[in-house]
């Protein structure tokens, strides 16, 4: 039986597939699960035309998003880990579901983000419609519109054009950024060897990617806490926590 350790230590090309069990090793719930923000807020509010129509719905994003950012979170063993692998010439990259930003503060440099980041805001113009972003391009750091709020602003408006500001996630309804998902589709056919990790691979098209790496001739290899419906395709499966899993796997391969 193959493990994960001989799998990395043939492999040229490592792309990992990342969702949210990465991340609640860091502190971040799962947004679904107990403590999640969709315990706190109720999802059905949060889609891009509610955000486009009603200023009630951006105040309470926001409200959401402050509460995103309420306790400093950290990167975990397996975000550095994958950074070490980056590091050591044999990971092509990071394909991320999540929005946290972690991979890169763990020194990742490769990071395709499918559902864009918390860290940023970004201008959607003043009337998009039908889930697509129509801004003028201006973006900053996430703290500008706390910054804004914190002024008594209660709606901030991009300060280049007067377009609607969001924070650059994926809402309800919105189209994903199709570059980034051009960028992911790109890397997974690149892969030799796709780590999904924390990920239920459930969720599409974003599960689609481990399938595309797949049938470009990767191997695949699933690291999460459950069974996943992709396990009968994976040349190697881990059930555990991807922290201790990946960290130990690289130390192995990499020699400490």
């Amino acid at each position: 039986m193959t493990t994960l350790e001989e799998l990395l230590r043939d492999a040229h090309r490592v792309v990992a597939f990342t969702g949210a069990g990465v991340s609640t090793e860091s502190g971040i719930p799962d947004f679904r699960s107990p403590g999640g923000l969709w315990s706190r807020y109720d999802p059905t509010r949060f889609t891009f035309s509610r955000y486009v129509a009603s200023p009630e719905t951006r105040a309470e994003a926001w409200d959401m998003r402050r509460a995103f950012f309420a306790h400093p979170v950290h990167p975990n063993a397996a975000h550095r880990a994958l950074a070490r692998l980056e590091a050591a010439g044999r990971s092509a990259g990071v394909i991320t579901q999540n929005i946290d930003g972690l991979h890169q503060a763990a020194g990742s440099r490769k990071v395709v983000e499918i559902h864009g980041t918390a860290r940023e805001v970004i201008c959607i113009g003043s009337a998009p419609k039908h889930g697509v972003p129509d801004g003028c391009g201006w973006t900053a750091p996430h703290t500008w519109a706390f910054d804004r709020l914190d002024a008594g602003d209660p709606d901030p408006r991009c300060p280049a054009c007067g377009g609607l500001v969001k924070s650059s996630t994926v809402l309800f309804e919105q189209v994903l950024p199709q570059d980034a998902i051009a960028e992911a589709y790109a890397l997974a056919e690149q892969a030799d060897v796709l780590v999904a990790v924390g990920s239920s691979l459930q969720v599409y098209p974003a599960a689609e990617l481990p399938l595309v790496a797949f049938r470009a001739g990767a191997r695949l290899a699933i690291v999460n806490d459950e069974s996943t419906p992709l396990d009968d395709l994976a040349t190697v499966v881990v059930h555990g926590k991807a922290g201790p899993v990946l960290d130990a796997a690289a130390s192995t391969v990499l020699g400490g």
